[in-house]
């Protein structure tokens, strides 16, 4: 017994670390562009980070849009084209990121009050029940994309 009791002590550390709380799926680098028009629809972008397992992004909500959409831009017979989509799968541990030419949501109707607070609060749905709540930066048709922040939860 008493040979047992170095071992121990050695292997608790071990044990005990894989009883940490898995990593999260989060979203980052939110950020809309107002569309020129107020007829036609802005764009959105951010990038999701996968958690320990795989997850699907099944929809996004907002009160500050009257409608979102996910779209993928397409390149179809040469021409370039979007497409609406359903859901999208976020690999655990992986990236996503929706971005001019790709990915990105479509949003009608964006809310006066965003637009002059400068940020909309956006929710993202996922397939394993956990609705993110995510603030989205709102740049004004022609702004540049807001800098690329650094992976803040790299260690998660």
């Amino acid at each position: 017994m008493r040979a047992i009791l170095p071992f121990l002590a050695l292997a608790a550390p071990l044990v005990l670390s894989a009883c940490g709380d898995p990593a999260p799926t989060y979203i980052d680098q939110a950020w809309v562009r107002l569309s020129p028009n107020k007829d036609t629809p802005s764009a959105g972008y951010f990038v999701a980070h996968g958690g320990a397992s795989d997850v699907q992004l099944r929809g996004v909500l907002t009160d500050y849009a009257l409608k979102v959409e996910m779209h993928e831009s397409v390149s179809e017979n040469g021409v370039m084209t979007m497409k609406p989509i359903s859901s999208v799968d976020i690999p655990a541990k992986g990236k996503v990121a929706f971005a001019p030419g790709g990915k990105h949501l479509m949003l009608w109707g964006v809310n006066d009050t965003a637009i002059s607070r400068g940020t909309m609060q956006l929710t993202f749905l996922l397939s394993n029940g956990d609705r993110l709540l995510v603030d989205a930066v709102i740049q004004k048709p022609g702004a540049a994309a807001p800098a690329a922040k650094t992976d803040e939860h790299k260690d998660h």
